[in-house]
């Protein structure tokens, strides 16, 4: 198994663009259809954790089976968010960073720092 420090998004990109080509899967996975897919993910991983309390969501991760059923759904995320960047070529580095940037404008550490509110609600 490969660990998050050792592998970078571009082996991903790598890895996921043959397994789709030797399936030839690329004549399904076109933008709307992966972001569906994505959404669905999304839906699977939220739906472990619907009408949990905070402590019974902790005892999720205690559990090795529960746990991993977590990671499964957050394989299936990351393997559908990278597949529409490999597709359409994004650069997700970039995009993150420059996103991040926005957050920084939007989010002042002295108007967001404790606070839940959206950036277009802080005072």
């Amino acid at each position: 198994m490969t660990k998050d420090s050792e592998r970078k998004i571009s082996e991903l990109k790598e890895k996921i663009k043959d397994f789709c080509e030797v399936r030839d899967w690329d004549q399904f996975h076109n933008a709307k259809d992966l972001a569906i897919a994505l959404s669905i993910e999304v839906s699977e991983l939220l739906e472990i954790f619907r009408w949990k309390t905070r402590e019974e969501v902790q005892d999720l991760f205690k559990d090795e089976k529960k746990k991993e059923n977590i990671q499964d759904e957050m394989a299936d995320i990351l393997y559908f968010l990278v597949r529409i960047a490999q597709r359409y070529d994004i650069d997700l580095s970039e995009a993150f960073d420059k996103k991040m940037e926005k957050n920084e404008q939007n989010y002042p550490v002295e108007k967001s720092k404790g606070c839940h509110k959206k950036y277009n609600e802080l005072d």
